[in-house]
């Protein structure tokens, strides 16, 4: 996620999601319909960078399926090169996880799947790693999905909410699964719930087309949303990183 932060208290542009060390996009997170981008990830990191943006959402896929922090060379080298604040997710399962990437200088570490199935888990990282963790919402048709959007629980998103809202989360980055790498446009609605809910800002994530968009997440006014991530609309040519930037200065 790159973001700005601009007016738009925290833009977030979805940069870089990481497999075999390229930057790729799926479709509804299917591992068999995705799209490679001949840049790389840390080139890609540095094009934000330079056009002013501050803080970069990675998810990395390898890990995703593994449990394993795979690409954190990766990680490591774009901080280094451009100090720029990330938040990473994709299969973060254990403490030790969590501990590798703050200690490499991560701003924020993802939980998704593990927090879900494992609610201890997700109370011991907020204590643990205070102010360091978001917790990735998932949902499809109201209910959350884990593991890799492969298996849908029946649970109400609302309802785990509820459930965790007290345990320390910084920020939480809710996605429609059915607007994801889509460009049909973000579940404005669905996502202004959860942030009236939440104890923590809110991230909207999926389906961003085109820099309308951008105006109308601004547009909702809501300070308990603190940014929107881009992605597909940016590798895609859709959305110009110039016009995203003199937008969210606006």
């Amino acid at each position: 996620m790159i973001s700005c932060e601009r007016s738009f208290k925290a833009l977030v542009a979805k940069g870089n999601d990481i497999k075999e060390k390229k930057c790729v996009r799926l479709i509804k997170g299917d591992f068999e319909n995705k799209t490679e981008y001949e840049t790389s990830p840390i080139d890609q990191a540095g094009k934000y960078k330079d056009h002013g943006f501050k803080n970069l959402h990675i998810v990395d896929l390898d890990g995703a399926l593994t449990g394993k922090t795979v690409n954190l060379d990766v990680i490591q080298e774009i901080i280094s090169k451009y100090n720029l604040k990330i938040e990473i997710g994709g299969g973060i399962r254990s403490l030790d996880s969590i501990k590798k990437y703050i200690d490499s200088g991560v701003e924020k570490v993802i939980l998704g799947s593990g927090a879900i199935k494992n609610k201890e888990f997700l109370k011991d990282a907020c204590i643990k790693f205070k102010g360091k963790i978001a917790l990735g919402l998932d949902a499809k048709d109201g209910n959350l999905s884990v593991s890799g959007w492969k298996e849908n629980l029946n649970i109400k998103t609302v309802d785990f909410l509820n459930e965790v809202n007290g345990y320390g989360v910084s920020r939480i980055i809710y996605t429609d699964i059915n607007r994801d790498g889509m460009k049909s446009s973000p579940n404005f609605a669905e996502t202004t719930k959860i942030a009236e809910l939440s104890n923590c800002p809110v991230v909207i994530s999926g389906g961003v087309s085109t820099i309308n968009d951008i105006k109308k997440a601004k547009e909702l006014n809501n300070e308990k949303i603190e940014g929107i991530i881009v992605g597909k609309a940016i590798y895609d040519g859709d959305i110009k990183l110039d016009e995203l930037a003199k937008e969210i200065s606006a």
